[in-house]
């Protein structure tokens, strides 16, 4: 029982060396022993190596999106505190919350097991410790559906642009140094680099660059600087990267476990569940129009002879045109579901 909790105990505050002597003594101590008991109890499971360590980023572009994957898998984590290390309820599983660009070096080094990174600050790593003469070791387990984004070159907007040759000898401004490189080595490009780890589309206007090479969603933010994407050098998605090395047999089944719930949350995303009722003579015509679709199953129809229920799942975007189509076919009382789980 932790004292302020109940209201037949007082609110006891940690400055006080001594509990008062009108109240009982063991209140405050044993608040206290309670709560280094746990901090204690947690440390001792944080230094467990027989726990799986993933690696996400804290906050970001990543960040929501790594959370919600490993909810959808049916991870327990309390994820709202300030910590850096979140561990699972129901599963042993440690979670811990960095900053994006160290997840590659976390892996690589075999300090975590498993990591949910882009793919364009996992090949900057790489390069760069390739670069250091190093030999980096991970193993890319799968990619994910989300975190997509674009490395793109940028320049002023009123200055012309013919390929890639317009930057020789010129200042590039970035935040990826080596992608960068190893773009204009294959196209045969000297440049001169300027490392910034933020604001890089200011560069040009502050006089430090005559163009940057930057990350790009819809280009806003370079039209607002007075820039224009030119040229796209490398597209990344969000990965499950996993350390190299042997591995326990336990965490190994586990990783297996946590793969096959990720690809039925992938494949759920991607998928509708489709209901209709549809005329009996046409139901070759219906699946047509419903490509990745399997076999549906068919329900018949109370008081219905020409008329059948449709249950399907199809792997295809239904759009309004693909709706409009089915019901020319005859077919009527279309539905379209989200799946929120999915294992085949």
């Amino acid at each position: 029982m932790c004292a302020g909790r109940h209201s037949d105990l007082p609110v006891v505050h940690e400055r006080m060396r001594k509990p008062p002597e009108d109240h009982l003594p063991g209140a405050f101590f044993l608040a206290r022993d309670t709560d280094r008991f746990r901090q204690d109890k947690e440390e001792r499971r944080m230094l467990d190596n027989t726990r799986l360590r993933i690696a996400i980023q804290k906050s970001g572009r990543l960040s929501d999106d790594s959370r919600e994957l490993l909810a959808r898998c049916g991870i327990k984590i309390n994820l709202h505190t300030q910590r850096l290390i979140a561990m699972a309820e129901n599963m042993p599983i440690d979670i811990l919350r960095v900053r994006d660009d160290d997840i590659p070096g976390l892996v690589m080094d075999g300090v975590v097991d498993l990591g949910i990174i882009g793919e364009n600050v996992l090949e900057e790593e790489l390069l760069n410790r390739r670069a250091q003469g190093e030999d980096p070791r991970y193993l890319t387990l799968r990619r994910l559906d989300f975190g997509g984004c674009r490395l793109s070159l940028a320049t002023p907007v009123d200055e012309a642009w013919d390929g890639p040759a317009a930057l020789d000898g010129k200042r590039i401004a970035t935040s990826y140094p080596h992608l960068l490189k190893r773009y204009l080595d294959q196209k045969g490009v000297s440049f001169k680099s300027c490392l910034l780890n933020g604001s890089v589309e200011v560069a040009p206007r502050a006089g430090l660059a005559d163009a940057i090479c930057d990350l790009v969603s819809t280009g806003a933010t370079l039209e607002a600087n007075g820039l224009r994407e030119v040229e796209v050098i490398y597209r990344s998605k969000a990965c499950l990267i996993q350390r190299d090395g042997e591995m326990a047999q336990s965490k190994q089944q586990l990783i297996d476990k946590l793969l096959t719930r990720i690809q039925g949350v992938i494949q759920a995303r991607e998928s509708k569940y489709i209901m209709m009722h549809a005329p009996s003579e046409r139901l070759e015509e219906v699946i047509a129009l419903l490509p990745g679709a399997e076999r549906p199953t068919i329900l018949p129809l109370a008081g219905e002879q020409q008329r059948v229920a449709m249950h399907m799942v199809s792997s295809e975007t239904l759009f309004w045109e693909t709706m409009e189509k089915l019901k020319a076919l005859g077919a009527s009382s279309i539905l379209v579901l989200p799946i929120e789980k999915m294992m085949e």
